[in-house]
């Protein structure tokens, strides 16, 4: 599956030109595929460089297993990862909407709109932004749900949200300036950002190393540590309201971590990964497999 590839000459976060190779990882997901890590030595951010193009990066999603797309049960993974969704689904609602009293919501990376049909449900506002097609029109037809692809992005109204969610999909955007861009233009002064993003400085992470499947090259372009988050929306004029752990991410991601370095009792290993990495993850700000940020625009 080789696809063309573009590299980064400056840190996407920082700008800086100082960039080494950290490490190597491979797609092992899909397409077995081998990709370099790099590493900013100015901010210390990490990226995946190079990378397919943004046109090539379509076939790396390209498979029944992509969970965030299915709506089946496959298998052990696919049972598990859609009743966590059930509850989480649920979760997440009482959360954004005990945060922000609101009327309107922009889920960018909505998949097939489950989250989103749960403010449909309660009379909020909703739009949706999906790249994949299949996804959109399963959300068009199952929920009724208003779902384009990104461009447009480009028509919405300015300040027209209350809130903007964004599930595990900062990472897979290839022009991060623009989608920053987007976020600060499309918020209300007094709207909040719902930004979930793997953690590169969790306990889970540091342990599976190039195994750990939040790595998940290529379609995870820009790996996160908590100090990378804050810097790069502080720069379009966010702050960091809160940090709250996603805990059962630990437990999933250690599981395909296990699955990844062939370990045949996977299911109990990843299961004790998952817990000690949670405990790991405690503390005055949270450390956890993944973390949701909570922003907040600022006034100028």
């Amino acid at each position: 599956m080789e696809q063309s590839k573009e590299s980064l000459k400056h840190c996407p976060v920082c700008g800086s030109i100082k960039l080494q190779k950290a490490f190597k990882t491979h797609d092992y997901f899909l397409s077995q595929e081998e990709f370099n890590i790099c590493v900013c030595k100015k901010c210390g951010f990490h990226f995946t460089n190079p990378r397919p193009t943004a046109e090539a990066l379509a076939p790396y999603y390209k498979s029944d297993k992509y969970l965030s797309h299915s709506h089946a049960n496959q298998g052990i993974l696919g049972g598990l990862y859609q009743q966590i969704r059930k509850y989480t689904l649920r979760k997440k609602y009482e959360l954004v909407s005990s945060i922000k009293d609101g009327e309107s919501i922009l889920d960018i990376g909505c998949a097939t709109g489950q989250f989103l049909n749960e403010f449909k449900k309660r009379g909020w506002h909703c739009i949706g932004v999906e790249p994949d097609k299949e996804a959109r029109d399963y959300a068009h037809k199952t929920y009724d749900l208003k779902v384009f692809d990104e461009e447009k992005l480009d028509t919405l109204e300015a300040q027209s949200f209350d809130v903007i969610s964004m599930w595990h999909v900062l990472e897979h955007v290839s022009d991060l300036p623009k989608r920053m861009e987007d976020l600060r233009r499309l918020i209300k002064d007094n709207g909040s950002l719902f930004i979930a993003l793997p953690n590169l400085d969790s306990w889970d992470a540091r342990y599976y190393k190039n195994y750990w499947a939040g790595l998940d090259v290529p379609r995870h372009l820009y790996h996160f540590k908590k100090e990378n988050v804050e810097q790069l929306f502080n720069k379009y004029g966010f702050t960091v309201h809160k940090m709250l752990p996603m805990k059962f991410d630990a437990y999933y991601v250690s599981l395909l971590s296990e699955k990844y370095k062939e370990n045949p009792f996977y299911l109990f290993s990843a299961f004790f990964k998952g817990w000690y990495s949670n405990l790991k993850g405690r503390g005055k700000k949270p450390n956890h497999s993944s973390i949701l940020y909570i922003l907040k625009p600022e006034h100028v």
